[in-house]
């Protein structure tokens, strides 16, 4: 899988959504001739499955025709203001589609926030529009409310917040030249701009020499849109389809309603607000045929212009090397280091056994003693399994395009549809991990199975909700969707835990190769790096270095509104991820039983995770260095999203690390002792 491909690809097929009165094509089956009575029972049953065998486009990724007649329109739909300094996108006075409704949303749009209204920005297909009126809005400063909403989006372009508008699904897209004669095609534009006191042009001022006055704000009242689309004369299917849809955005002081040029000097607003004022938006559009560019291809010249997309390739494939280098450096070491002790210690006589004996050997007889807080622990793994088996869908799912950005929110539906129905591994799991560590209490370890982890993921999510909506942001989730959200985890997620702790629990406990002594050894005193701590905190250090540089990438494409769509790279390192975090827990793990220090069961799964802690330590400093977010609603915002992201890795980690652990120390005592 390429790491970088064109969204929506995986979505070719001959049958489109059409938007035209033209006949379907006809389709014909092939017969066999000069065949036996079983040939043509053969033939009728392939007739009969040929229905079920019909290709099919994934939700959101259909082509759309358009009749070239004119008779069919589409607009623009938008989404909630994002960018600026904080992460709860506000509602600013801009004109409104109050005629239609909300376009419907799948469940993963509605909790990333990507929530979409169609707007008043109206248009009919190949027919041009130049300067149409949008809407007015007038604000006088006698009147408190207008003075606040004025204030409101005057502080909205003074911290650079954004337009986001789809047309047909896709991103209207903002293009402009940057450095090196490139062209970065940004997926939004500002809605205004901001000239200091002192003469400084912050952002967006930049591309007109006119937005010079000093203390002034500069409203883009005005947005030129260009549609470029595919003619379907020469091809199989009606119509036209869509391919690129960009805007430019204008400022213009429209003084005559009646009579709207979209000329002339820009739409100040003055910093100081005291004579009334009148907002007149409007639009122009234009169509353009561009069939060198195919509707499957549309997106590439979006993914194509994202920053940090070829810049950081190189580093990218070093710590590829390195880490690779590293893993198999770490196994070289276990495989020669156990072979030897192993081949030393068969040489020695059985009789002279136990006075010979030492380092891991010495420590058969606790290796397996059930550890401290095995309820918790046997929790946590549960977790972590329906959490793995989660993520590795999800993004294998992603390299084969089904969840490209195109398909909005299928990412976010996807993982969790498959968390809620992953409850009976996560039940089996800690039942017969539990019932391993000879733990009595079924009842609460099946009831913080199913409630502990989710319930904190909950909590956390509806604190953050809550502030969402104080803040009357358009992020904010429904009530409606949280109670969804609730039915699902209750309906669906709890009675399987239920069912798979059932199942658990009725197995055997996993069998050991050896017998645990009924008095614990006494360990000896320990070196500063054999102890827990150390070990724990360096054990998370290689695991944290093959994922900090697409950690950058998944940071901006979540906090700065960036596309995310490198998924065969992500899952290429999430599979070093996870070799690097077995293999470092094995090979701590064997220096401790060396060592004569047999805790390894919770040290096995903290040494993975807590790479976690190092993840967290990251987004800090990306908060402090890379993001600009003021205000405290805003900051409890990014660190509360930040905790269930640092929860998650937490779990599914160290449950894997733990896997890796338990496997090698079972393999190492069984092969020695049944030799």
């Amino acid at each position: 899988m390429a790491p970088r491909a064109s969204a929506p690809r995986s979505a070719q097929a001959p049958r489109p959504q059409r938007r035209c009165d033209a006949p379907a094509g006809v389709g014909a089956h092939a017969a066999f001739a000069r065949s036996g009575r079983k040939m043509r029972l053969l033939a009728a049953g392939l007739l009969l499955l040929a229905p079920l065998c019909a290709a099919f486009y994934l939700p959101g990724l259909a082509p759309v025709s358009f009749c070239e007649e004119g008779k069919e329109t589409e607009g623009c739909k938008v989404r909630a203001l994002t960018g600026g300094p904080g992460v709860a996108p506000p509602s600013f006075d801009f004109c409104q589609d109050t005629e239609e409704k909300r376009p419907s949303e799948n469940l993963g749009q509605v909790l990333f926030g990507e929530r979409i209204a169609s707007s008043p920005y109206k248009f009919t297909f190949n027919k041009p529009e130049t300067c149409k009126k949008v809407c007015t809005r007038s604000y006088d400063p006698e009147n408190n409310v207008d003075k606040n909403k004025l204030a409101f989006l005057k502080k909205g372009m003074q911290l650079n917040y954004q337009h986001h508008w789809i047309i047909d699904n896709m991103p209207v897209t903002w293009c402009y030249d940057v450095e090196d004669g490139q062209k970065y095609c940004n997926p939004g534009f500002p809605i205004g701009c901001f000239v200091t006191p002192d003469g400084r042009v912050k952002d967006a001022c930049v591309i007109n020499s006119e937005f010079n006055k000093k203390n002034t704000f500069y409203l883009f009242n005005h947005v030129d849109i260009t549609i470029m689309y595919h003619s379907g004369k020469d091809e199989n299917w009606p119509g036209a389809r869509l391919v690129m849809a960009r805007l430019r955005p204008q400022s213009y002081k429209h003084t005559d309603e009646n009579n709207l040029s979209c000329e002339g000097p820009p739409m100040e607003i003055p910093g100081e607000f005291n004579n009334k004022l009148n907002l007149i938006y409007t639009y122009s559009v234009t169509f353009e045929e561009k069939n060198n560019i195919k509707w499957a291809s549309r997106w590439d010249y979006i993914l194509e212009s994202m920053p940090h997309t070829n810049i950081q390739w190189f580093s990218i494939m070093n710590s590829l090397v390195i880490v690779l280098f590293l893993s198999g450096m770490v196994a070289m070491i276990i495989l020669r280091t156990l072979h030897k002790d192993i081949a030393r210690y068969n040489q020695i006589d059985s009789s002279v056994n136990a006075q010979e004996e030492f380092g891991w050997k010495l420590v058969h007889g606790d290796v397996f003693r059930p550890p401290r807080k095995g309820m918790l622990l046997s929790v946590f793994l549960g977790q972590g399994t329906q959490i793995f088996i989660m993520t590795f869908i999800t993004l294998f799912l992603a390299c084969l395009g089904f969840l490209s950005p195109a398909n909005r929110g299928a990412l976010m539906t996807c993982a969790v549809v498959l968390w809620v129905l992953l409850g009976t591994p996560a039940g089996y799991v800690s039942a017969r991990m539990y019932k391993t560590f000879r733990g009595e209490k079924w009842k609460t370890n099946v009831l913080l199975t199913a409630l502990l982890c989710p319930g904190i993921v909950f909590a956390d999510f509806f604190v953050m909700n809550l502030i969402l909506w104080v803040k009357g942001s358009s992020a904010a989730i429904p009530f409606g969707t949280l109670v969804a959200i609730l039915a699902m985890w209750f309906g669906i997620s709890v009675p399987l835990t239920f069912v798979g702790a059932y199942f658990g629990f009725k197995e055997k406990p996993i069998e050991h190769p050896v017998r645990t002594n009924q008095i614990p050894r006494q360990i000896p005193e320990q070196s500063f790096f054999t102890k827990p701590l150390p070990g724990i905190v360096m054990g998370g250090i290689l695991p944290f270095g093959c994922i900090f540089i697409q950690l950058f990438f998944i940071l901006n494409s979540i906090w700065s509104h960036q596309m995310y769509y490198m998924f065969g790279f992500l899952f290429l390192v999430f599979i070093i991820l996870l070799i690097t975090c077995s293999e470092a827990t094995v090979l701590l793990c064997y220096f401790h039983l060396c060592a004569e220090d047999y805790h390894w069961w919770w040290r096995s799964f903290l040494t993975s995770s807590f790479t976690a802690v190092y993840l967290f330590i990251y987004a800090v400093h990306y908060f402090f260095s890379k993001l600009q977010i003021t205000g405290t609603a805003s900051t409890i915002l990014y660190f509360g999203y930040t905790l269930i992201m640092v929860l998650i890795f937490f779990l599914f980690t160290g449950k894997y690390s733990f896997k890796a652990c338990c496997f090698t120390v079972t393999s190492i005592f069984e092969h020695h002792f049944h030799l």
